[in-house]
């Protein structure tokens, strides 16, 4: 499929990048040590369960929820191209 000077197989290996690094940028800003048995935010307490399902929690349920709506409102880039995502 590549064309020109490019060697074939040459965009599945640029895909296949972009996937890596976005793998290992998620994998980064997974909790590491310790958990926490209070929230870093609130100071409420974490509960046992969560603290041994989630390693190196910091967050309590409630503060990790809005964290999490935070990060997801930012749209990073337009990987779907099509005109009506980019009229957003």
């Amino acid at each position: 499929m590549a064309g020109g000077f490019t060697k074939d197989g040459a965009v599945q290996e640029q895909i296949d990048a972009s996937l890596d690094d976005e793998i290992k940028r998620i994998k980064d800003q997974l909790p590491q040590g310790p958990s926490a048995e209070q929230c870093d935010d609130c100071g409420n307490d974490i509960p046992e369960a969560r603290r041994e399902a989630l390693p190196g929690v910091r967050l309590c349920v409630t503060c990790q929820e809005a964290v999490d709506a935070e990060q997801s409102a930012f749209a990073g880039y337009n990987r779907r191209g099509s005109k009506d995502s980019q009229l957003r």
